[in-house]
């Protein structure tokens, strides 16, 4: 429902956060979120610039107060620039408290500027390894140090960066320590996440899946971890890495569920909301608003709010109790 107070949903809880997935295409192919060979949508299913905008802009209208522009690889797009202006006006106005973006790190460089200029103030960027071949083997072929020149112009731009790491088992566990001891020196949160069963990436998941308490084991066997407070708008939960003066969050979908608290909505590249990560329940906003106009998003928006799930499936999708999702998490967003 939505009233004075913003969005609820069926279970009581608030909704204020949405994420948008501008593009489906990515120039990484990242093993657990792709397959090598992947086929994109046309473009012509893909909402425009100006949808993106009004719907928005309706979603504003009902208590979204942070949107996360995602992808695939959101600067991709070629229309991405005016994309960030026009909602970066949202904040200025104080209609938005925030507007972030989760990035491969590629583009930042080109785009570091004009993004901090229009009121982007926190970046969320993907990096699991500071190796350079492993990082070629996870993302079949990218140069981390196109990535690392990128993040250090979003700092240098004055742009707060958090580095976003899958733990993946047998692969980048040993890379952990060299991370944290990195983002503790630039001055960049860590944020360590569970791998999500997610669409045929050609990998058994139940050998890719590390609990994120196991994963970080070697931080806690070198530094004290110690709870804080800090809450971001997303699910993540945080420490204080001590004395190495780091703030690391973890994202634990499977082993410690935190669906109680969800707070968000998920508006992918063809125009449709999700209710949840984990589930395939949806409504179509880009049909709708193509065929009846930006009013239709009024109606549908209480569909969704009555379809958000209690929780994610991800643990029966992964142990083989349920299906495992068709879709990417390319097209839904990160």
């Amino acid at each position: 429902m939505t009233g004075e107070t913003g969005m609820q949903d069926g279970f009581g809880r608030k909704i204020d956060y949405l994420r948008i997935s501008v593009t489906d295409r990515c120039n990484f192919r990242c093993q657990y979120c792709m397959s090598e060979k992947m086929t994109f949508m046309p473009k012509s299913e893909l909402l425009t610039l100006e949808e993106i905008t009004l719907i928005a802009e309706r979603f504003i209208g009902h208590g979204i107060r942070k949107i996360r522009l995602t992808g695939g690889e959101p600067l991709v797009r070629r229309d991405m620039g005016d994309v960030i202006q026009r909602l970066g006006r949202k904040v200025q106005s104080g209609e938005l408290e925030e507007l972030t973006m989760t990035t491969n790190g590629s583009l930042l460089e080109e785009y570091a500027d004009h993004i901090a200029n229009h009121n982007v103030r926190r970046i969320n960027v993907s990096m699991d390894t500071l190796n350079p071949e492993r990082f070629r083997e996870i993302t079949r072929g990218a140069d981390i140090a196109q990535v690392l020149r990128g993040i250090d112009a979003a700092k240098n731009a004055g742009i707060r960066v958090k580095i976003n790491m899958v733990g993946l088992r047998d692969f980048n566990e040993t890379d952990l320590l060299p991370m944290a001891e990195y983002c503790a020196r630039e001055g960049h949160d860590l944020t360590v996440i569970e791998t999500m069963p997610l669409g045929d990436v050609g990998a058994d998941r139940k050998l890719e899946h590390i609990p994120a308490e196991e994963f970080i084991a070697p931080l806690t066997r070198e530094y004290d971890l110690e709870p804080v407070g800090y809450r971001s708008a997303g699910p993540a939960r945080y420490h204080m890495v001590r004395p190495l003066g780091l703030r690391l969050g973890t994202i634990t979908p499977l082993s410690q569920n935190f669906c109680d608290g969800c707070n968000r909505l998920r508006l992918t590249t063809d125009g449709k909301i999700f209710m949840c990560l984990g589930h395939n329940a949806h409504v179509d906003l880009r049909s709708a608003v193509r065929n009846e106009g930006i009013e239709a998003v009024d109606r549908l928006l209480q569909k969704a709010l009555k379809l958000k799930p209690l929780r994610h499936e991800f643990n029966a999708q992964l142990d083989g109790s349920a299906d495992i999702l068709e879709r990417h998490m390319n097209v839904t967003g990160g």
